[in-house]
């Protein structure tokens, strides 16, 4: 009777105390205006108390006799009353009293029965439109997806409508500089009011957690024009352009006088006068600065009209010729905010070639800022042609390419050189092309020529030039790559012995072909000496015995199966024969000095080092760019200009070496560092170490690598320790060096085994620059060393040398030393048709021991090191 009693009263109140709730619940007090929250807040107030005055005129303490009447109700006969009931009539009769007495009994035993009645909550009667469902279910939905923790932010709410904030600020703010500068991203929340300086294109972002209109951002810094969001948004962001004022208005906000640290413009400069080589390939030195990063960088060639000397084919009016722009190289890796790079290209085929230039080097950072050198004034390099009729062929070209309209001048002037063709041309090929060039110009001057017939003349011209200034040499060339061509698919095919045979004696021709022209093209050198100059930086030389020793061990390996190691054996070929000038050798066939044998391995370690590090530059850029596991042929090499100053150390890895005495052929000298053919078995097993049988599977992997450059290591700490003693300075200096890249070298493998190919390409750099410094000085000290021995009788003293060198110098067994400089014997020590089943025999023995677990681990150790190796 209670509960109905109080739901019947006072269901109202808790319907409007539920209405309340819900939305305070859901947090619509932080969403709606302060007024509206509270005119809500004071309506559900008034609804509270009119709800509680009303239920508590309706409710009545509900009392005992009511609740027993309630329960006698539901009795049939109402028991209860009836045992409170007095007998009226009959009283002290017996019969009568005997028969109240049997009526109470049965009015007692129905009393027995009584239960509580439950109670009637229902109010429909009074709540027609279930109002009170909807307040139950909207507090309901409030619980479950509120919380009634937000109720209490009302408290917060001043009677005025302002906001009472909490205890630290009620916004928040981030100053993130440019990711190029990277600075850090700045709080403002930390950073005392006053001077705020920040790099320029900083984006602040604010937000603001208050009631709309409480807060609001003033700024002066960003420039914005136009649509500008409000002042009072929640969060706003923009990019400070200028200096200005940052403000937080409102209670608990912030002011600060930005100032901005102005991005500087990139600055690019010219360090040294551009060089160029015969073939025309020039290097342009330059230095670039930035406060950041330069990300990238361009030259544009301009033709200089004014400096054109205007005779011949340049008197008329020149077709457009448009700027010639090249991108300039960028650093693979580093700090882009300094450094040095040498442009390297050959445009001799271009038409501004030999004519007077305008160079302007621009680079531009990450705000596309650019900066500009002043133009440089030059004559654009260009191949260099010494015979006169490649000459004039060529300075009809470059009219052609001047302008269409010499079209009529460059037909008379090849007609006039190919009147008397015996005197001028060597061969009937290079006259029939030169008549066919005259015959398409008569027809095109008749018809007029187009744009494109002047490039296919212009390439007619320049490989007619070509072939008159090499002679036959371009066609012994051709010659030689078919050959070196037919040899490459005949290693993918497997071809058989014979096949094998045939080939090689084909390359031998066109080898031997080909050195003929190169001695029969050299130019005398002006002493009047059939020396040719000799500038520093040249390569290595080697003989013709050399290069047939590098084929036939091409042969051998071809027909002992090992393809892969041919076809490493015959890249080094190809790389060598691209590069080859031929030299008079000063005759005689003596032996090496240890000296000269010290320079020799030095050259071969400079070369491997070399490889190496090309395998892992190709290797850091198949990380960067996968699929492209090699460059193209126009991309430069690592250490060949695009790392810096490293190629110009790497040009001049021969200064100061003295010349190998020959061996009564022609030696040949190797134009490129780290391209020249392997010497002695030493070279070979510092290529293939870490590379197990033959190399493949493993070569362009980190770890492979890394004992590949482990074994060029130790193999130069073997040749330090059996480096000759000479005095003099240049010596010890010869020896700091190589122990330096020793050093280097022992880097480059810790980086290679930790995965970071860009630190060891740095590392093995030095490690080459290193070697160069030290076959300088050890040639100086080889100089100064035959400078202090007497004139005459030096040949026989060096015999005396040399002779009581290979008399000493024994291995422990007694045998003498052989070629390579180490101890031990380069004769062959099995004889006979027998030699690849005896090798074959051994590698089964060593296969059958290793499997023998039963073995010391130092024994298996040694065997799986020989298993590798073979």
């Amino acid at each position: 009777m209670l509960a109905e009693r109080v739901t019947q009263a006072f269901w109202p109140f808790w319907t409007v105390l539920f209405a309340t709730l819900a939305p305070l619940m859901m947090g619509w007090q932080d969403r709606l205006p302060v007024e509206v929250v509270w005119g809500f807040g004071v309506v559900m107030v008034l609804a509270l108390i009119a709800a509680s005055i009303c239920g508590g005129r309706y409710f009545t303490m509900p009392k005992r006799a009511e609740a027993m009447a309630r329960v006698d109700a539901r009795l049939p006969g109402r028991p209860i009353a009836a045992l409170a009931d007095q007998q009226a009539i009959g009283a002290g009769d017996p019969a009568s009293e005997a028969i109240w007495q049997t009526h109470l009994e049965r009015m007692a035993a129905r009393s027995r029965d009584a239960k509580a009645v439950a109670p009637d909550l229902r109010v429909a009667s009074r709540d027609r439109y279930g109002l009170r469902y909807v307040a139950l279910l909207a507090f309901v939905v409030a619980f479950m997806f509120g919380s009634l923790l937000r109720v209490g932010s009302v408290a917060d709410l001043s009677p005025n409508g302002e906001v009472a904030l909490a205890s630290g600020p009620v916004w928040e703010g981030w100053v993130a500089p440019p990711a190029y500068t990277g600075k850090p991203t700045l709080y403002l929340a930390d950073i005392p009011v006053g001077v705020l300086r920040v790099p320029e294109g900083s984006t602040v972002t604010l937000r603001l957690y208050s009631d709309v209109g409480a807060l609001t951002v003033h700024e002066t810094v960003s420039g914005r024009v136009g649509e500008v969001e409000s002042a009072s948004a929640a969060q706003q962001a923009f990019v400070v352009e200028q200096d200005g004022r940052l403000e937080i208005d409102g209670s608990g906000g912030a002011v600060w006088d930005v100032s901005v640290i102005a991005d500087a413009a990139p600055s690019v400069s010219i360090t040294a006068p551009i060089e160029a080589d015969a073939n025309g390939q020039m290097a342009q030195a330059f230095v670039a600065e930035d406060d950041y990063a330069v990300v990238s960088g361009m030259v544009t060639i301009t033709l200089d009209l004014d400096a054109v000397d205007r005779r011949y084919g340049l008197a008329i009016a020149p077709d457009p010729i448009d700027p010639l722009i090249l991108d300039l190289p960028m650093p693979y890796t580093g700090d882009r905010a300094s450094f040095q790079e040498t442009l390297i290209d050959n445009l001799s085929e271009h038409p501004l070639a030999n004519l007077p230039v305008t160079l302007q080097l621009q680079v531009t950072d990450a705000r596309e800022q650019v900066g500009m050198a002043p133009a440089e004034q030059m004559t654009l390099p260009g191949r260099r042609f010494f015979q006169p009729i490649a000459k004039a062929v060529i300075e009809q070209r470059r009219d052609l390419l001047w302008s269409k309209d010499n079209d009529r001048r460059v037909l008379q002037v090849l007609r006039a050189l190919s009147h008397r063709p015996g005197d001028l041309f060597r061969n009937e090929t290079t006259y029939l092309r030169t008549r066919q060039i005259i015959r398409d110009l008569a027809s095109y001057e008749e018809t007029g020529m187009t744009d494109a017939q002047k490039i296919e003349m212009a390439q007619a011209l320049w490989d007619l030039a070509i072939q008159l200034e090499d002679g036959n040499l371009a066609d012994a060339r051709e010659r030689l790559a078919r050959a070196q061509e037919r040899l490459a698919e005949a290693m993918r095919n497997g071809a058989s012995d014979e096949e094998i045979a045939e080939l090689m004696n084909e390359l031998r021709e066109a080898m031997d072909d080909y050195m003929s022209m190169l001695a029969q093209n050299a130019e005398p050198a002006e002493d009047g000496t059939d020396q040719p100059d000799r500038a520093e930086g040249d390569g290595l030389d080697v003989s013709r015995d050399e290069l047939q020793a590098l084929m036939d061990r091409i042969q051998e390996l071809m027909e002992e199966g090992r393809m892969a190691e041919a076809a490493d054996l015959m890249e080094q070929l190809n790389e060598l024969m691209e590069n080859l000038t031929v030299t008079q050798g000063e005759g005689g066939d003596g032996p090496q000095t240890p000296g000269e044998q010290s320079m020799e391995e030095l050259a071969d370690t400079l070369r491997d080092q070399q490889q190496l590090n090309d395998e892992a530059f190709r290797d850091l850029q198949e990380q960067f760019n996968p699929g492209r596991s090699e460059q193209p042929d126009d991309q430069p090499q690592p250490g060949r200009g695009q790392q810096g100053e490293q190629s110009q150390g790497q040009e001049g890895q021969g200064e100061d070496t003295p010349q190998q005495p020959g061996d009564g052929s022609e030696p040949v000298q190797d134009g490129q560092d780290g391209e020249g053919m392997g010497q002695g078995d030493r070279n070979e097993a510092g290529r293939q170490a870490g590379d197990g049988a033959g190399g493949e599977g493993q070569a362009g992997t980190e770890q492979s690598l890394a004992d590949r450059q482990e074994a060029l290591r130790q193999g130069l700490q073997q040749l330090r320790d059996r480096l000759p003693s000479l005095p003099g300075e240049s010596g010890e200096e010869a020896r700091r060096a190589l122990e330096q890249a020793e050093d280097a070298m022992d880097d480059a493998e810790d980086a290679l085994r930790d995965g970071d190919l860009a630190e060891a390409i740095d590392r093995q750099a030095e490690a080459m620059d290193a070697l160069r410094e030290g076959m300088r000085n050890l040639g100086r000290a080889l100089a100064e060393n035959d400078a202090d021995r007497p004139d005459e009788g030096q040949g026989g003293q060096q015999g005396d040398v040399t002779e009581q060198t290979q008399t000493e110098q024994r291995d422990p067994l007694g045998r003498q030393i052989g070629n390579t400089g180490q101890y031990g014997s380069d004769e062959n020590m099995l004889q006979g048709e027998d030699v690849y089943r005896r090798a074959e025999e051994l590698l089964e023995e060593l296969r059958r021991r290793s499997a023998d677990q039963g073995r010391p681990e130092v024994e298996l150790d040694y065997l799986k090191r020989l298993l590798d190796r073979f």
